[in-house]
């Protein structure tokens, strides 16, 4: 499907030669499948008989979206806003002066742009980079980030981002790995940086400051030779005349992103100027054909990590429509405030951050009067019934809407219209919770590093979707392999199996690892390791994944990823670790309490504690939370094997700090098993001696 370079979305519209129809189900009416069948015969493709039907979604029916002619990098999209909103806000943060926050402080879209093309030219007049040289970006989410990211875009320079919370080795390896020469960091990661400085500068020649720099850092980098500079003195030195800038194709090299993984060195994943403009044009067309697309009246609270691909693709997608986009401070526990002064139309999170906001929202309602919760029971369940039966969320219940959930919607700040949500599934009662309540459209999608983000998306108001995420983007279709040794089966009557993808939104390859690039594709498709299930209606719903399964000592596999999803949706819970062994035959786990919940069990059942540290510890609150437990396992059906035998209760949740979970909140196993060695090795111990 060709797509015709139009600024404006209702020209773009009339364009398009296909143009499905938005379906949802109604009363009595089965939903019609948003997917089509592309390939149907095994001989006619020479499809493995393992193998499931490919299919697209019906938005790319006649072929996927294709990028318009003269768009051949981000940058022409960044240079098209600027000429049409040069005084709009574009980039805002919030100072902090005696331990509070300012307002928003906002450059214009006419300001970054100058800055943007400052900082370009001195990249290749101070630091010799040409088109193709790698740039890295290291620090948390602020304007500086963007520019440099746009300053990369204007010089055809393949920006690398360093991940804020990633370890001394792996920015070391990164370093050296993608031959790094020029580094961009936050100010506070400067000595950091400057410890590593004497294993990775055999490539690295120039630091620049988001900040300042002091004599002795300078001094401390040049012992090496590298050339530090605060970001004043870099804007404004006599390196920053203006040249000529270079084409641009758009089979270039946009970004290498190094995926955090779980296990082993991270992996330079190579992303093309084609992915990012075309991700971002997916989000337009899909928007415009289902809900409403983005304006410059629109605007975005940057919140996840900058250096993953998501949000990077989110943030064009706001620049290419000429909308604000407001930083966060950094601290999650002041998030709420930063929503309440942006106000933004747009949010993205991961499960994680929507859980903790469905908490405290559901919280206050719990702590409220017996009538205003009848209230709110009422008005929920009236308009959850009308959202089933086929109403757009703005249409649903707008009477309850305004008396009831507008408080809700205020408590986000008043004005937003689009929550998306990936990384991960997102629990099925926290997303009904927003789709009801928060006078939004909700969205759940799944997408990798490898595939530019979004891969699949939910449909706007397409309720029958929830708990899914969706159909495949217009460039990507997807097919499901057979995993026999888990017992998936992509060609049974409700077809599962390992998610498998080809399409023009997919990256490159490995960064110097051709071996795990071969070993990714096969046949020409991506395998992503994921274990998706095809609903009825045409979405993909995420069940588990493939790598992460291990067999017990009396030969079951267990697939801990689904068992961890099941017993987080106890309600004493907020995360788990599932652990189990080939040497053993039953599971134990880890668990995060979910604090006001073991304490008011406490303290109805005469459980005394000094701390919650003392309450996780005490043995009838274990013993409590493993009850529970085991009684929503089996309210989820899993198999006798799959219980827990004993649990250990941690009062400090999984965190980066101690490198137990990735960015996006994701386990990493092999770290927890190194910090809870001790604990598992007890846990044991005492299930054996309960059996004994």
């Amino acid at each position: 499907m060709l797509l015709n370079w139009h600024a404006d979305a209702s020209q773009l519209k009339n364009l398009h030669s296909y143009k499905a129809e938005r379906v949802i189900e109604k009363r009595g009416e089965a939903m019609e499948e948003y997917r089509v069948e592309v390939e149907e015969s095994v001989a006619a493709v020479g499809r493995k008989p393992s193998a499931g039907p490919v299919y697209r979604c019906v938005y790319a029916k006649n072929g996927f979206l294709q990028l318009p002619a003269g768009i051949d990098s981000p940058w022409n999209l960044f240079c098209k806003s600027v000429k049409r909103f040069p005084q709009r806000q574009m980039l805002g943060h919030r100072q902090i002066v005696n331990e509070k926050a300012s307002a928003y402080i906002w450059q214009s879209y006419e300001q970054a742009y100058e800055k943007a093309i400052k900082i370009g030219t001195a990249m290749r007049r101070c630091g010799g980079l040409c088109p193709g040289d790698r740039c890295g970006i290291y620090g948390s989410n602020c304007p500086e980030w963007l520019i440099v990211m746009e300053a990369c875009y204007s010089q055809g320079i393949c920006y690398v981002p360093l991940y804020d919370t990633l370890g001394a080795d792996a920015i070391e390896f990164i370093l050296n790995h993608a031959e790094v020469s020029f580094v961009f960091i936050q100010e506070n990661k400067i000595p950091f940086i400057l410890k590593s400085l004497p294993g990775c500068s055999a490539f690295l020649r120039t630091i620049v400051s988001f900040g300042i720099v002091t004599g002795e850092q300078k001094k401390e980098a040049e012992k090496v030779g590298v050339n530090c500079f605060s970001w004043n003195e870099f804007i404004s030195s006599e390196f920053n005349e203006s040249c000529e800038l270079p084409s641009k194709s758009k089979d270039d090299v946009c970004t290498i992103i190094y995926t955090s993984g779980t296990t082993g060195e991270p992996k330079g994943v190579v992303l093309s100027n084609k992915v990012v403009v075309a991700q971002v044009l997916n989000i337009e067309y899909l928007l415009l054909e289902t809900d409403k697309v983005l304006t410059e009246e629109d605007s975005y609270l940057s919140f996840l990590p900058l250096a993953h691909v998501f949000d990077q693709i989110m943030e064009n997608y706001c620049i290419y429509k000429g909308a604000s986009i407001g930083f966060w401070q950094g601290d999650v526990r002041r998030l709420m405030e930063d929503i309440q002064e942006l106000k933004p139309t747009l949010f993205c999170g991961v499960p994680r951050v929507y859980e903790r906001i469905y908490t405290g929202i559901n919280q206050k309602i719990q702590s409220g009067g017996i009538l205003a919760k009848k209230i709110f029971e009422y008005a929920y369940q009236h308009k959850l019934k009308n959202l089933m039966a086929g109403f757009k969320q703005d249409q649903a219940s707008p009477f309850f809407d305004k008396l009831v959930f507008n408080k809700i919607r205020q408590g986000l700040g008043g004005r937003i219209r689009l929550m998306l949500s990936g990384a991960a599934p997102v629990p099925k009662h926290v997303e009904e919770f927003f789709r009801v309540t928060s006078c939004s459209v909700f969205l759940q999608g799944y997408g990798l590093t490898e595939s530019g983000a979004g891969c699949f998306t939910s449909i706007a108001n397409v309720f029958p979707m929830m708990g899914t995420v969706g159909v495949p983007v217009p460039t990507i279709e997807a097919r499901l392999e057979s995993v026999p040794e888990m017992g998936y089966d992509a060609l049974s009557a409700t077809p599962q199996g390992e998610i498998c993808l080809r399409g023009t939104t997919l990256f490159s390859g490995y960064h110097k690892r051709q071996d795990l690039t071969d070993e990714a594709f096969v046949d020409g498709w991506f395998h992503t390791g994921d274990i998706g299930e095809w609903q009825p209606g045409g979405a993909m719903k995420i069940i588990d994944r493939k790598k992460n399964i291990f067999k017990l000592s009396q030969g079951e596999y267990v697939a801990v990823e689904n068992i961890e999803s099941a017993y987080c949706q106890c309600s004493l819970v907020a995360s788990i670790w599932v652990y189990g062994s080939s040497f053993e035959s039953f599971l134990v786990a880890v668990a995060i309490p979910e604090r006001k919940a073991l304490e008011d069990w406490a303290e109805s059942n005469q459980v005394t504690a000094g701390s919650f540290e003392e309450l996780c510890e005490h043995h009838k609150a274990r013993e409590y939370v493993l009850k529970q437990l085991n009684k929503t396992g089996q309210m989820h059906r899993l198999r006798g094997f799959e219980l827990l035998k004993a649990v250990h209760l941690e009062s400090r949740p999984f965190d980066m700090e101690r490198d137990l979970i990735t960015p996006t909140f994701k386990l990493k196993r092999a770290q927890l098993i190194k910090c809870y060695k001790d604990v598992i090795d007890e846990l044991y111990v005492e299930a054996k001696g309960l059996k004994a």
